[in-house]
Protein backbone atom coordinates (compact mmCIF):
# COMPACT_ATOMS: atom_id res chain seq x y z
CA UNK A 1 0.00 0.00 0.00
CA UNK A 2 1.32 3.43 -0.95
CA UNK A 3 2.43 5.94 1.65
CA UNK A 4 -0.20 8.58 0.92
CA UNK A 5 0.54 12.24 0.65
CA UNK A 6 4.33 12.13 0.34
CA UNK A 7 6.04 15.07 -1.30
CA UNK A 8 8.27 13.92 -4.17
CA UNK A 9 10.53 16.22 -6.15
CA UNK A 10 11.09 14.59 -9.55
CA UNK A 11 14.10 15.81 -11.48
CA UNK A 12 14.02 15.21 -15.23
CA UNK A 13 17.23 15.60 -17.21
CA UNK A 14 18.21 15.64 -20.89
CA UNK A 15 17.97 12.01 -21.94
CA UNK A 16 15.80 10.49 -24.64
CA UNK A 17 14.22 8.59 -21.73
CA UNK A 18 12.78 11.89 -20.45
CA UNK A 19 9.47 10.98 -22.06
CA UNK A 20 9.13 8.20 -19.48
CA UNK A 21 8.92 10.88 -16.78
CA UNK A 22 5.32 11.39 -17.91
CA UNK A 23 4.41 7.81 -16.99
CA UNK A 24 6.37 8.06 -13.72
CA UNK A 25 4.64 11.32 -12.80
CA UNK A 26 1.23 9.84 -13.61
CA UNK A 27 1.82 6.67 -11.59
CA UNK A 28 3.11 8.55 -8.55
CA UNK A 29 0.19 10.99 -8.67
CA UNK A 30 -2.29 8.11 -8.89
CA UNK A 31 -0.70 6.63 -5.77
CA UNK A 32 -1.60 9.84 -3.94
CA UNK A 33 1.82 11.48 -3.89
CA UNK A 34 2.35 15.18 -4.53
CA UNK A 35 4.83 15.35 -7.41
CA UNK A 36 6.82 18.51 -8.06
CA UNK A 37 8.68 18.23 -11.35
CA UNK A 38 11.95 20.07 -11.91
CA UNK A 39 13.25 20.01 -15.49
CA UNK A 40 16.69 20.88 -16.76
CA UNK A 41 16.96 22.92 -19.94
CA UNK A 42 18.10 19.83 -21.83
CA UNK A 43 15.09 17.82 -20.61
CA UNK A 44 12.81 20.39 -22.23
CA UNK A 45 14.27 19.41 -25.61
CA UNK A 46 12.67 15.97 -25.17
CA UNK A 47 9.37 16.63 -23.33
CA UNK A 48 7.42 19.78 -22.57
CA UNK A 49 6.78 21.12 -19.09
CA UNK A 50 3.07 21.32 -19.92
CA UNK A 51 2.78 17.53 -20.15
CA UNK A 52 4.27 17.10 -16.69
CA UNK A 53 2.28 20.01 -15.27
CA UNK A 54 -0.99 18.41 -16.35
CA UNK A 55 -0.01 14.96 -15.04
CA UNK A 56 1.31 16.26 -11.70
CA UNK A 57 -1.31 18.99 -11.26
CA UNK A 58 1.56 21.16 -10.01
CA UNK A 59 3.66 23.93 -11.54
CA UNK A 60 6.81 22.61 -13.23
CA UNK A 61 10.06 24.31 -12.26
CA UNK A 62 12.35 25.00 -15.20
CA UNK A 63 14.41 27.99 -14.15
CA UNK A 64 16.32 28.77 -10.97
CA UNK A 65 15.37 32.44 -11.27
CA UNK A 66 11.66 32.04 -12.02
CA UNK A 67 10.44 33.00 -8.54
CA UNK A 68 6.92 34.20 -9.32
CA UNK A 69 5.16 32.21 -6.58
CA UNK A 70 6.28 34.35 -3.63
CA UNK A 71 9.32 35.93 -1.98
CA UNK A 72 10.70 32.61 -0.72
CA UNK A 73 13.18 31.03 -3.18
CA UNK A 74 11.25 28.25 -4.89
CA UNK A 75 14.16 25.84 -5.09
CA UNK A 76 14.75 26.12 -1.33
CA UNK A 77 11.06 25.58 -0.63
CA UNK A 78 11.06 22.45 -2.81
CA UNK A 79 14.21 21.20 -1.10
CA UNK A 80 12.80 21.87 2.38
CA UNK A 81 9.46 20.18 1.72
CA UNK A 82 10.71 17.10 -0.14
CA UNK A 83 10.22 13.67 1.38
CA UNK A 84 12.27 12.26 -1.51
CA UNK A 85 14.27 13.67 -4.42
CA UNK A 86 14.10 11.39 -7.46
CA UNK A 87 16.04 12.00 -10.68
CA UNK A 88 14.68 9.94 -13.57
CA UNK A 89 16.21 9.92 -16.06
CA UNK A 90 19.58 11.01 -14.72
CA UNK A 91 22.31 11.84 -17.21
CA UNK A 92 26.05 11.50 -16.66
CA UNK A 93 26.10 15.30 -16.46
CA UNK A 94 23.71 15.58 -13.51
CA UNK A 95 25.40 12.67 -11.71
CA UNK A 96 28.71 14.54 -12.06
CA UNK A 97 27.15 17.79 -10.82
CA UNK A 98 25.72 16.05 -7.77
CA UNK A 99 29.00 14.25 -7.01
CA UNK A 100 31.02 17.47 -7.24
CA UNK A 101 28.54 19.71 -5.43
CA UNK A 102 27.78 22.00 -8.36
CA UNK A 103 24.62 24.08 -8.20
CA UNK A 104 24.35 25.89 -11.52
CA UNK A 105 20.74 24.97 -12.24
CA UNK A 106 17.57 24.42 -10.25
CA UNK A 107 17.88 20.65 -9.93
CA UNK A 108 21.47 20.66 -8.71
CA UNK A 109 20.69 23.53 -6.30
CA UNK A 110 17.78 21.53 -4.86
CA UNK A 111 20.06 18.52 -4.48
CA UNK A 112 22.52 20.56 -2.41
CA UNK A 113 19.77 22.14 -0.32
CA UNK A 114 17.65 19.10 0.54
CA UNK A 115 18.00 16.82 3.52
CA UNK A 116 15.63 14.31 1.91
CA UNK A 117 16.82 10.93 0.63
CA UNK A 118 17.87 10.89 -3.04
CA UNK A 119 17.12 8.24 -5.66
CA UNK A 120 18.85 8.34 -9.04
CA UNK A 121 17.71 6.35 -12.10
CA UNK A 122 20.48 6.70 -14.70
CA UNK A 123 19.89 6.63 -18.46
CA UNK A 124 22.72 7.16 -20.94
CA UNK A 125 24.91 5.54 -23.55
CA UNK A 126 26.63 2.46 -22.13
CA UNK A 127 30.11 3.86 -22.77
CA UNK A 128 29.19 6.95 -20.77
CA UNK A 129 27.82 4.83 -17.92
CA UNK A 130 30.91 2.60 -17.83
CA UNK A 131 33.40 5.47 -18.10
CA UNK A 132 35.72 5.70 -15.10
CA UNK A 133 34.59 9.26 -14.35
CA UNK A 134 30.91 8.30 -14.20
CA UNK A 135 31.64 5.22 -12.10
CA UNK A 136 33.70 7.31 -9.67
CA UNK A 137 30.87 9.85 -9.43
CA UNK A 138 28.38 7.04 -8.71
CA UNK A 139 30.71 5.64 -6.04
CA UNK A 140 31.00 9.09 -4.45
CA UNK A 141 27.23 9.51 -4.35
CA UNK A 142 26.66 6.01 -2.95
CA UNK A 143 29.14 6.83 -0.18
CA UNK A 144 26.86 9.80 0.60
CA UNK A 145 23.90 7.41 0.91
CA UNK A 146 22.35 8.28 -2.47
CA UNK A 147 20.33 5.33 -3.82
CA UNK A 148 20.47 4.13 -7.42
CA UNK A 149 18.09 2.03 -9.47
CA UNK A 150 19.47 0.81 -12.80
CA UNK A 151 20.46 1.25 -15.48
CA UNK A 152 19.43 -1.93 -17.27
CA UNK A 153 20.70 -3.71 -20.35
CA UNK A 154 18.89 -3.50 -23.68
CA UNK A 155 18.67 -1.61 -26.94
CA UNK A 156 19.74 2.01 -26.48
CA UNK A 157 18.42 5.00 -28.42
CA UNK A 158 21.90 5.52 -29.92
CA UNK A 159 21.60 2.16 -31.69
CA UNK A 160 23.94 0.23 -29.38
CA UNK A 161 22.84 -2.68 -27.26
CA UNK A 162 24.08 -2.85 -23.69
CA UNK A 163 23.81 -1.20 -20.31
CA UNK A 164 22.36 2.29 -20.07
CA UNK A 165 18.58 2.00 -20.41
CA UNK A 166 16.37 3.66 -17.82
CA UNK A 167 15.09 1.13 -15.30
CA UNK A 168 11.43 0.23 -16.02
CA UNK A 169 9.05 2.84 -14.62
CA UNK A 170 7.23 0.23 -12.52
CA UNK A 171 10.55 -0.72 -10.90
CA UNK A 172 11.36 2.93 -10.18
CA UNK A 173 7.94 3.32 -8.53
CA UNK A 174 8.60 0.22 -6.41
CA UNK A 175 11.96 1.64 -5.28
CA UNK A 176 10.34 4.99 -4.46
CA UNK A 177 7.65 3.28 -2.38
CA UNK A 178 10.32 1.28 -0.56
CA UNK A 179 12.40 4.38 0.22
CA UNK A 180 9.35 6.29 1.45
CA UNK A 181 8.60 3.54 3.97
CA UNK A 182 12.02 3.90 5.62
Amino acid sequence: MAQKGKNIVLGVTGSIAAYKAADLTSQLSKLGHEVHVVMTGDAQEFITPLTLKVLSRQPVTTDLYDEKQNWHPGHIELADNADLLVVAPATANVIAKFAHGLADDTLSAIHLATLAPVLIAPAMNGKMWLHDATQQNVKTLKERKVSFVGPENGMLACGYEGIGRLWPVEGIVEEIESLLKK
